[in-house]
């Protein structure tokens, strides 16, 4: 039986990783995405290629990227889509394997299109000779590019020899020429590695993901996780007056956002994991698409919506319904105490609530048991928490797909996979606050 995700990107067959490229390019949301059509589980990357109009419904495209090329010949890893010409540029890793990790090749390369949608590869732009030799040419990936003034920058996620990562910054005049500049933090990485970084320089935000970052209180509760810094570039350096979690659920990395409209896109799945959808012929889907804000100074996420009717719904302490896949949002006054059960049947529940100073999200008994390489408490029970901030008036988002969960929680988000049984789709929630308001999308 074929089972997929009715408003998440996912493929047709084969495994799929980072979203890729994203950009509105002659009208339409253009997301790429590492794909291995030939496989389950990760292999030689290739670039798939799906178009939206509304965000919400894709349409899958040829393959726009194949590894083979001198240059590209293991891989075409992540990278970046500018538009320059009215041509459709794009900056990815190409990836040259070799048994000796030392000797990897990452380097960056150059493909472009008239339409869209046939790529044409221009081929090595930026390669080890390019590279400061305190960083290693074995981490060198994930190439991100915006446009100042009259230049075009280029971040690139870096690994220095004898110690961790940072970011690298270059500039060009034509994208093909480039010219090194210095690495962007004055500090490296606490995790071995980062990588797949996004610079919105209008929201003065700058995210990456981090490998093997050592736990810290909620955070980091994941092999791999995502940070985002709020702050600004002065001579060349950005400085932070905040780093966070982007996400503080089970599955959720390599992050991309369209700049035109501050829409990010991410990767719902972790490394080192199971994939129970494996029996439906695919591995891995992307987030729904959220909108980013800065409110009181921090970053605010909510999630792309439905623009259909609307139903509104004052709850007195409880509310039900049988659903699958749904989108809602919640306006609490003076919330007190709150719980949420999602996909629940006989055997099957994924709850959320509010406990003490802290949300608490449950996927323990949420339906086939999801594995991977974490070893802390919560991991181990299928438990993430997120920090409770008391106000007011909370706004609460829930995305709800087959395989997945999404909640957004005051511009925090939460975002995790499950897999009940088909029969489980009970939602069932029970609040207490002066005043609860529910919005369903239809």
């Amino acid at each position: 039986m074929e089972k997929r995700p009715l408003y998440h990107i996912s493929p047709t067959k084969g495994w799929i990783n980072d979203p890729n490229g994203v950009i509105k390019f002659k009208g339409k949301y253009h997301v790429f995405y590492q794909y291995h059509p030939y496989g389950l589980s990760w292999g030689p990357m290739h670039w798939g290629h799906v178009v939206s109009e509304d965000l919400l419904h894709w349409e899958h495209l040829p393959i726009a990227l194949t590894p083979g090329d001198e240059f590209d010949k293991d891989g075409c890893f992540s990278g970046s889509s500018i538009i320059f010409n009215n041509h459709l540029y794009i900056i990815y890793t190409g990836f040259i394997y070799n048994e000796d990790n030392e000797k990897i090749i990452q380097q960056q390369c150059l493909a472009y299109s008239e339409d869209g949608i046939n790529f044409t590869k221009v081929g090595l732009i930026i390669d080890k000779d390019n590279l400061p030799k305190e960083f290693a040419p074995n981490d060198f990936r994930d190439p991100m590019v915006y446009q100042e003034e009259d230049e075009f920058i280029m971040l690139i996620a870096a690994r220095r020899i004898g110690s961790t990562g940072n970011i690298l910054k270059y500039k060009s005049k034509d994208l093909i020429h480039w010219e090194y500049v210095d690495y962007i933090l004055d500090n490296d990485s606490e995790g071995k590695m980062i990588e797949c970084v996004d610079y919105i320089k209008d929201l003065g935000l700058l995210i990456n993901s981090e490998q093997f970052h050592p736990l810290q209180g909620y955070n980091h509760h994941n092999i791999h996780s995502c940070l985002y810094r709020l702050g600004e570039f002065k001579d060349d350096k950005f400085k932070a007056h905040l780093i966070d979690m982007l996400d503080y659920g089970f599955d959720f990395y390599a992050p991309q956002v369209f700049l035109s409209d501050d829409i990010l896109i991410a990767w719902m799945n972790m490394w080192d994991r199971n994939n129970p959808s494996e029996k439906y012929g695919f591995a891995g889907s992307l987030t729904i698409p959220r909108k980013l804000e800065i409110r009181n100074n921090d970053l605010y996420q909510t999630p792309v919506l439905p623009k259909g009717e609307v139903e509104e719904h004052i709850i007195d302490n409880h509310y039900c319904e049988h659903i699958k896949v749904g989108f809602y949002k919640l306006e609490i006054d003076d919330l007190e105490s709150f719980l949420l059960m999602i996909r629940k049947g006989q055997k099957h529940q994924t709850s959320f609530k509010l406990r003490g100073n802290e949300w608490v999200f449950d996927r323990s008994l949420s339906g086939e048991e999801i594995k991977g390489n974490e070893t802390d408490s919560d991991s181990l029970n299928g438990i993430r928490r997120m920090p409770y901030i008391k106000n007011q008036r909370h706004e609460i988002y829930l995305v709800l797909d087959e395989f997945s969960i999404e909640i957004f929680v005051d511009g925090k988000s939460l975002t995790s996979l499950i897999y009940p049984d088909e029969d489980d789709d009970l939602l069932d929630l029970t609040v207490k606050a002066k005043k609860v308001v529910l919005y369903k999308y239809l």
